[in-house]
């Protein structure tokens, strides 16, 4: 374990209050921090530990994104086919021209069913489609499939759910597979994932944290009615951080897709901000000389805060997986600036 990783990540906890568990792992997959905070019941006073389940909300658009690139590997589609000739569900106002390529780089101009530019609860959206109905991909439909388009096909970067939820249908009417059920054997399953699946909350196996959504005041709630019933192709699986270790791995070694997909997805399709890339389902983050710093992924909810990382030139893997809505950046950013500060790791 490394000191200095031990001191920056307890203090960062201390000042936020962390609650979840962080991990970090070399490129030999030794590892170097391994800690967990906070409760993952509060009312129990049960302790998260490093087999602790977690959401991690938009995190799992990676598994996604890793799903079609499968599916285009094997020849049943292509990242240009158009989503009119994938879908047996029609979209009276969506532009022929959307590919599965839009879809995938959140430059699709569909609409969302929840607009991050619009909308500040997600709580709202369950208001009129109660949580409790929301158990499959179909379900999510009825939030966006009859909205005008919010921008024209390929004109921008804007982050994009409901994209997510379509491409999520794709793979369940290629593969005839409940897109959870696809994951869990052919990406969860190929890379040892023991420990992960897309949980329903009214059935939540052993050792899985509650989300907790804290007030001002001091009080605080569970998520249970804050989120779906169960999570699908666009957020909303639990993974234990050593599990999620085990995906980059596979990842980077071409074991989950062959080495031109994996390169593909890896690939910076689509320009965010200044040093900020979209691949396919993964954020990347360039250096000042437009090297890659960082491949990464990370997911907010009510109760979920989560950042994972891979830093090709350290080879090293960071998972910070927390029960709370905020702390997992902080914990990030201490981390990521002591790694790239000292560069002792590589």
């Amino acid at each position: 374990m490394n000191k200095k990783l031990q001191e920056i990540v307890k203090d960062i906890s201390n000042k936020v209050n962390f609650s979840g568990s962080v991990f970090v792992e070399d490129k030999d997959n030794h590892l170097l921090f391994n800690e967990n905070f906070g409760y993952a019941n509060r009312s129990e006073q049960i302790e998260n530990i490093s087999s602790t389940r977690y959401g991690i909300a938009s995190g799992c658009k990676l598994f996604t994104a890793i799903a079609i690139c499968q599916l285009v590997e094997k020849g049943k589609v292509s990242f240009d086919s158009k989503l009119s000739d994938c879908m047996k569900h029609h979209f009276k106002h969506f532009d022929e021209r959307v590919t599965i390529h839009h879809l995938l780089t959140h430059t699709s101009g569909i609409p969302d069913y929840f607009d991050e530019e619009v909308m500040e609860d997600y709580e709202e959206l369950w208001v009129n489609h109660p949580m409790y109905h929301i158990r499959k991909l179909s379900d999510f439909l009825p939030l966006f499939q009859n909205q005008p388009m919010k921008s024209q096909v390929g004109e921008r970067f804007h982050y994009n759910n409901a994209g997510y939820i379509l491409l999520g249908l794709i793979v369940e009417q290629l593969t005839g597979m409940a897109f959870s059920d696809y994951v869990q054997e052919h990406i969860f399953g190929k890379a040892n994932m023991t420990e992960s699946g897309y949980f329903s909350f009214d059935a939540l196996p052993s050792n899985t944290a509650l989300g907790y959504i804290d007030n001002p005041d001091g009080t605080w709630k569970t998520n249970i009615y804050s989120l779906p019933v169960k999570g699908g192709s666009d957020g909303g699986a639990f993974v234990t951080v050593k599990d999620l270790a085990k995906l980059w791995y596979s990842l980077i070694n071409n074991q989950l897709i062959n080495e031109t997909y994996t390169n593909e997805l890896l690939s910076p399709h689509t320009h965010v901000n200044v040093s900020g890339y979209y691949g396919y389902g993964i954020w990347i983050k360039k250096n000042e000389d437009r090297s890659v710093l960082k491949y990464h992924i990370m997911g907010y909810d009510p109760g979920v805060s989560f950042h994972s990382a891979y830093y090709p030139d350290l080879s090293i893997k960071v998972v910070v997986c927390s029960n709370k809505s905020t702390g997992a950046f902080d914990i990030m950013s201490g981390i990521e600036e002591e790694l790239t500060k000292t560069r002792l790791y590589k």
